[in-house]
């Protein structure tokens, strides 16, 4: 009983429940492990009687915990303090160094100012004679302030404070877009793999031609450099910044200025990226990320060379500035991972503390090679900035949807420069599940809730703040993440992990601070394993879901597939993912000879393909009954235009079109369960035939433009104009 308390005062789940009425317990020693990881010593019956007495006072002493949270319009006063004495001080050091002063419980006097612009807050609280008004709350400004309680008592506490919007802004109007891994999109001028020009070019084409709102692309984080790199764009290195193998080498301004024998070394260069688009594009070659950074780190090594102007200068300076200290560990970690390998547990030991001396005196060593990166991530950051403004000019609504990984590579850049924040021993996963007997483990390790709630979720609004600089909108993969997570301990099987509640209040008040800041729409992939109250959360705060189309039945009736009304109106709705079959492999069964040919089915192929075959017929009568399929079509373009017109049925406010569905690609983009027996994350954009395409083909393909055009207006039912567009 006294290991489960402690486990409950820290969000350590005990038992979980895999399906309504099973209950599953925890492994005693898992609990144990989890919760050294958080810093709490359970594992003798004495270390968990002293835990917990050393609990029992700050539990019952403490006023404010690490973090509040305010949401505006105000309904009520937050619950974090709605227990604190009658009297007591409140003041508000908000982040523009403003103080707002009041005393909890006390009747209004009048209209009181809802500042006081200059006063210091002082050390403590002290008897300042702040004018009671309750309703200060609902006027403080969105931010991230700082919060200090003083009762009558001589208590006193002091807490991160997080104001943020109740509700965000949703896109206006219905908007649909392309989904697509940017990697696996080359044009005529990639460098074998598809890069930031060709998001510019992609987004320009699909917002003028085609009336897109939206581009949503796979997370471009850093990735951990090795031989081979992991080619996961889940597994990073850091989160926090691009991958500058995604850099159009000949936008980079210096590049034009190259010259003499440097000139000839880039011009050589070129010619090989070439031999590497043509491999992929011609003659069947998989994308190779790592031989397209070769090349492009020894051009960036020559570009760099240029000495930059005065005012591209003071544009760097202002973005190193801007970026501080988080941007000079990432750029400290890459020039010591040059060095000493990807992995800093392996590293010298005084390396492997980014604040000790020997750091120090790398950094200093390696002040060069520091500024390379540093520039990379610059200019990475400018093209970044190219693509989101093409998309803007376009017309697009919504823009470029950016993908947050839902964490990092243990040995990476982000789990060096932050090792406080994450839980040593442990990563995350999945519990076992009806599609995964065995559980998941992601080999990634998790932020500790008590540290994030004791820095005021610093390392999260950082994260938040650069990956929305340039985003119209963000996705955040495993969204459940932000309520809890599957932690596995090293060394045990997944089946024995155990769920960590995180405060969501919290982290949603900053997802949502961050992305109004941005005027950014904010996906949550929410599918699979979902806890009660988790979507009614996230769209009570404007956060839309995702909705998969062969997912979306009646799982608690008859469990046939939804009619379109049924279906939510705030998410984004789409046929596929990268995870899933294509629907063309989907409507063809195609996607079962793979898995049976790999040796992924747990059952025999016919057993699989009869009630495949079932459920595709199911859906084909679905689309029959709306008149969105003719009865006896068995064409293929035609189906998937059916799927397609389903979706724009529904309310959805988003409709997403999985880029290879519009010229039939049978391929999936990732093989869940599969490491080297498929090419996952190395294939570009093929045809119906495996014919690799290029941008320029998919901006000419007659299927494409013919599966696009049930997205465009209807024409006025009287002139034959151009309607509005649907909502």
């Amino acid at each position: 009983m006294g290991l489960a308390r402690l486990a409950a005062l820290h969000g350590v789940a005990t038992s979980y429940a895999p399906s309504p009425g099973a209950t599953v317990p925890v492994p005693d020693s898992t609990v144990v492990a989890v919760l050294a990881a958080l810093g709490v010593d359970a594992s003798t019956p004495q270390a968990v009687r002293a835990a917990l007495d050393a609990a029992a006072p700050v539990a019952t002493g403490t006023l404010l915990p690490p973090t509040v949270v305010v949401w505006l319009p105000l309904d009520a006063p937050p619950a974090a303090v709605g227990a604190l004495p009658s009297g007591t001080l409140l003041r508000v050091l908000t982040e523009d160094g403003v103080t707002v002063e009041w005393r909890e419980g006390a009747a209004p006097h009048g209209d009181a100012p809802a500042d006081r612009a200059g006063r210091s807050p002082g050390p403590g609280c002290g008897s300042a004679g702040a004018e009671p008004h309750p309703s200060h709350w609902g006027r403080l400004p969105h931010g991230v302030h700082r919060l200090t309680v003083c009762a009558r008592d001589g208590r006193d506490a002091r807490a991160t404070l997080i104001v943020a919007p109740s509700v965000l802004a949703r896109p206006e109007g219905r908007q649909h877009g392309f989904l697509v891994q940017l990697y696996s999109l080359l044009s005529s001028r990639s460098w074998g793999m598809g890069d930031l020009g060709d998001l510019r070019e992609l987004a320009a084409w699909a917002g003028h031609d085609l009336g897109a709102g939206f581009v949503q692309i796979n997370p471009l984080h850093a990735a951990v450099p090795g031989a081979p790199t992991d080619p996961s764009p889940y597994r990073p290195s850091s989160r926090r910044f691009p991958d500058p193998v995604h850099l159009r080498i000949e936008d980079v301004p210096e590049y034009a200025y190259v010259t003499g024998r440097d000139r000839v070394r880039l011009d050589a260069l070129l010619e090989k990226a070439a031999v590497l688009r043509v491999s992929v594009l011609e003659k069947g070659a998989l994308i190779d990320r790592d031989a397209v950074w070769e090349l492009k780190l020894r051009a960036l090594e020559l570009v760099l060379r240029v000495p930059l102007g005065p005012g591209r200068r003071a544009a760097y300076c202002a973005f190193l500035a801007a970026q501080g200290r988080a941007l000079d560990d990432y750029a400290t970690w890459c020039a010591l991972a040059e060095v000493y390998g990807s992995d800093w547990h392996a590293w010298p030991a005084g390396l492997r503390d980014p604040l000790s001396a020997e750091t120090a005196r790398a950094r200093g060593e390696l002040m060069d090679r520091v500024d390379f990166h540093c520039r990379l991530a610059w200019l990475t950051d400018e093209q970044l900035a190219a693509a989101s403004r093409a998309a803007r000019d376009a017309g697009m609504a919504v823009g470029i949807v950016h993908d947050l990984a839902v964490g990092v590579h243990p040995g990476g850049a982000d789990a060096w420069a932050q090792q406080d924040a994450f839980a040593p021993g442990i990563s995350i996963g999945a519990p076992p599940d009806a599609f995964n007997a065995r559980g998941q483990d992601w080999g990634l390790p998790p932020w500790r809730p008590d540290v994030l709630a004791a820095t005021g979720y610093a390392p999260y609004r950082g994260l938040l703040r650069g990956l929305l600089r340039h985003a119209g909108a963000l996705r955040l993969d495993h969204v459940m993440g932000l309520f809890r997570l599957w932690w596995v301990p090293n060394g045990v099987e997944p089946t024995e992990g155990t769920y960590v509640r995180y405060d969501a209040e919290a982290m949603l008040a900053v997802l949502v601070l961050e992305a109004h800041r941005a005027r950014a729409v904010v996906i949550g992939e929410d599918l699979g394993t979902v806890e009660p109250g988790v979507r009614e959360s996230l769209a009570r705060r404007g956060v839309l879901g995702t909705s998969v189309l062969w997912f979306e039945r009646d799982w608690a009736g008859t469990r046939r597939p939804l009619p379109p009304e049924g279906w939510r109106e705030n998410c984004v709705a789409t046929a596929t993912t990268h995870d899933l079959p294509s629907t063309a492999a989907r409507l063809r069964g195609e996607h079962l000879v793979l898995r049976h040919r790999l040796g992924l089915l747990s059952r025999p192929l016919e057993r699989e393909r009869t009630e495949d075959r079932a459920e595709v017929a199911e859906w084909r009568d679905r689309l029959a009954a709306l008149g969105l399929l003719p009865e006896g079509t068995h064409d293929e373009e035609g189906e998937i235009r059916a799927v397609y017109r389903f979706l724009l049925r529904t309310p959805a406010r988003m409709v997403g079109v999985w880029l290879p569905d519009a010229v039939g690609d049978r391929r999936p983009q990732n093989l869940p369960g599969t490491w080297d027996q498929y090419p996952n994350w190395r294939l570009p954009v093929a045809d119906a035939s495996g014919r690799p395409m290029c941008l320029e083909d998919l901006a000419a393909s007659p299927r494409l433009h013919g599966l696009m055009e049930i997205f465009r207006p209807a024409p006025g039912p009287c002139t034959g104009t151009p309607g509005a567009r649907r909502s």
